[in-house]
């Protein structure tokens, strides 16, 4: 599978499967992406492969960096070090985002109170057990 930013200048490739599909109601991923909530699959970190482009990275916690094109600002990744072999890819910014929907909803104790979940997923009140 690949994805890319909004502008086209950063192009990524998925090889090999993927794992752990979610929907992210957490109020970082929120206030990063500007929606409701960030929709994330994850990888192992050797089966991410840049393509064009470079993202930019910022640490958005104290175990946590996440990456976006800088051109146009396009949510792409996460990486924790509590996980440093895994890594996370914005859903939205695949080429065929609906090859990969979520099988759950995560911190759905922090969603917004206008939020509705009806799709019968499992639903967390913060990270899977």
């Amino acid at each position: 599978m690949q994805g890319q930013c909004f502008c086209g200048a950063i192009r990524y490739e998925l090889s090999g499967p993927y794992r752990q599909a979610t929907d992210c109601h957490c109020s970082m991923c929120r206030r990063i992406s500007g929606a409701a909530s960030v929709a994330w699959v994850t990888v192992q970190r050797d089966q991410f492969r840049l393509l064009a482009g470079t993202p930019k990275s910022f640490r958005s916690s104290g175990h946590a960096t996440r990456s976006f094109c800088a051109a146009c600002g396009t949510p792409l990744t996460f990486c924790s070090d509590r996980l440093p072999d895994e890594i996370d890819v914005t859903i939205a910014s695949l080429d065929e985002p609906d090859r990969v929907p979520p099988e759950d909803h995560t911190w759905v104790s922090s969603k917004l109170g206008w939020v509705e979940i009806s799709d019968r997923l499992p639903q967390f009140e913060k990270a899977r057990p």
